[in-house]
């Protein structure tokens, strides 16, 4: 999402899409007054701040609870949303639906849900100042999932890169038709909450586009005058999200190749430093990491990406601006940096994971967490999928 988020939006939500309904427009099923008007402009604002009078914008994300959480999710998400706590009405959520696309094991999917949602509070998350809950305890994800399956050209789905490379490295029979329309579910977790801004990597600005696209057509196809004559508001049903770029630490790389993004799916865990990871584990990550063989450290020379991926990260542990790490680094080696960046992250990552081993250590806490954040969610989402089934048609429920 994001996420979702992908979540980050999770980060694995949706590849990139050209505006999908542009390609609406020449279609015979559609009214020519259609105009699709959801493509992200490159000049989005980086951090919109609510203005103390106003009433806050919303902001929604998550991350799958697969794998283990590092520093990617960490500095490019979860560190980003503390802040974004402070400033905008905020949700986040453990998107346990997403993690069932592919074959899993029943019982870890338990248990790293609860470990993720310890991370999240662990990492600063404020439960009363945020929602914090699990996707699949707000049934109204999966409900509107399929209101909105119904609206949604299988053309656009099939335009989605990973259904593609995984379907053909799994073949057909292997592959679950969840891998195919999580993008509409991923739609919904975010169209749900109408929701105003939705956190994303640079690099994922597009990943929005579908859900965008969604929000329009629905509310091309049955807002406005045609709902109010259902007796609703009339209006638009949806809120088109935008994205919120964070200022930096949106994109950490991996330790093995630093023109990849650090990735739960890698086969390698010394390709990440996960949050959870003991000091030692730490040492020996950074220790065995791909530098190159150039004089000093630098940033942003696009020849020595791993050069630029380590100092970000030490940027980000440090607490330290990027012109005090170009004076204290550029004239170091690679021997005296490492250890420099080993301990920024030991001292930095040591006192989430004492919080969270405090946290799983009270389960009725974190149980209590997730019930009250679930319960806020569902007064807004249950709003919403009322008005989507009423725009749609539906006899009023009882």
């Amino acid at each position: 999402m994001g996420v979702v988020s992908h979540y980050a939006i999770p980060s694995c939500f949706i590849p990139s899409l050209s505006c999908a309904a542009s390609t609406l427009i020449r279609s015979r099923r559609l009214r020519p007054s259609f105009r699709c008007c959801t493509t992200l402009s490159s000049t989005s604002p980086q951090t919109p701040t609510p203005s103390p009078t106003s009433i806050k914008k919303r902001v929604a994300s998550g991350v799958q609870p697969t794998g283990s959480i590092h520093l990617g999710n960490y500095f490019g998400a979860i560190k980003n949303w503390v802040a974004l706590q402070n400033e905008y009405d905020t949700l986040y959520f453990i998107v346990d639906l997403h993690a069932i696309t592919l074959p899993h094991d029943a019982q870890q999917l338990s248990r790293d849900t609860k470990s993720t949602a310890a991370i999240y509070l662990a990492c600063g998350i404020d439960p009363s100042k945020a929602s914090v809950f699990v996707q699949s305890h707000v049934r109204a994800h999966v409900e509107l999932m399929w209101l909105l399956s119904s609206t949604t050209p299988i053309g656009w789905l099939n335009k989605m890169i990973q259904f593609k490379e995984k379907s053909r490295k799994a073949g057909d029979d292997e592959v679950g038709v969840a891998l195919l329309t999580y993008p509409v579910l991923m739609a919904s977790d975010i169209l749900l909450y109408q929701t105003d801004f939705v956190p994303v990597g640079e690099d994922q600005k597009q990943h929005l586009e579908l859900t965008r696209d969604l929000a329009a057509r629905v509310n091309n196809l049955y807002g406005g005058r045609k709902w109010k004559k259902l007796g609703g508001r009339g209006g638009s049903i949806f809120k088109v999200p935008e994205p919120l770029i964070p200022p930096t630490g949106a994109r950490i790389m991996s330790l093995t190749d630093g023109t990849s993004k650090m990735s739960k799916s890698a086969p390698s865990d010394q390709s990440r430093i996960n949050i959870l990871d003991p000091k030692d584990l730490i040492v020996n990550k950074i220790k065995r990491c791909k530098t190159d063989s150039f004089p000093c450290l630098e940033f942003d020379n696009p020849e020595r990406p791993e050069c630029n991926n380590l100092l970000s990260i030490y940027e980000l542990a440090s607490g330290k601006t990027k012109e005090e790490v170009v004076k204290e680094c550029e004239n170091m080696n690679w021997g005296t940096f490492k250890p420099l960046l080993t301990d920024a992250l030991i001292d930095h990552l040591h006192p989430i994971q004492v919080r969270y081993e405090e946290l799983m250590s009270d389960s009725g806490y974190l149980d209590k967490v997730l019930e009250d954040g679930a319960r806020k969610a569902a007064d807004i989402a249950d709003a919403t999928v009322h008005n989507v089934y009423q725009a749609m048609g539906f006899s009023r429920r009882q």
